[in-house]
């Protein structure tokens, strides 16, 4: 198993939050996560107006389904995090769900989309994901 995760000098230094790159050398499972949301396994909204707690569930979330297929999130390489409404100021609910994860130095490479709405008008939140299992 081979993963290197790469902050080039020539690109911006955002190790805390996320890897500018993700090389998988000889990857053999491939696994992508659909967007997972901060509802429960009998899809009541976590925190309703609360992106703190609906993003904690939607993590949690990833991380489940992670373990159904086999993962952890040490074998993510990339997560897209779609924030409705974001505005700078979610930054701060967002990372710390995120680092209850995550650890800085092994960030998967990453992506923070503001949109307008997701599926539901209730959810805040939705992170979808891509593993790679090397071994």
């Amino acid at each position: 198993m081979s993963k290197q995760y790469l902050n080039p000098d020539n690109l911006p230094s955002w190790q805390q939050a996320f890897s500018q790159v993700v090389v998988c050398t000889n990857p053999r499972v491939t696994i992508y996560v659909s967007g997972q949301v901060g509802v429960d396994e009998n899809k009541n909204v976590i925190g309703p107006e609360d992106l703190a707690a609906q993003a904690v569930k939607a993590f949690e979330n990833l991380h489940l389904a992670l373990e159904a297929a086999g993962a952890t999130e040490k074998d993510v390489v990339r997560l897209t995090i779609y924030v409705k409404n974001y505005t700078p100021s979610d930054s701060d609910a967002i990372s710390s769900a995120v680092s209850k994860y995550y650890n800085q130095g092994s960030m998967p490479a990453s992506s923070w989309i503001g949109v307008q709405s997701l599926a539901d008008e209730r959810f805040l939140i939705e992170v979808d994901a891509v593993a790679v299992l090397c071994d």
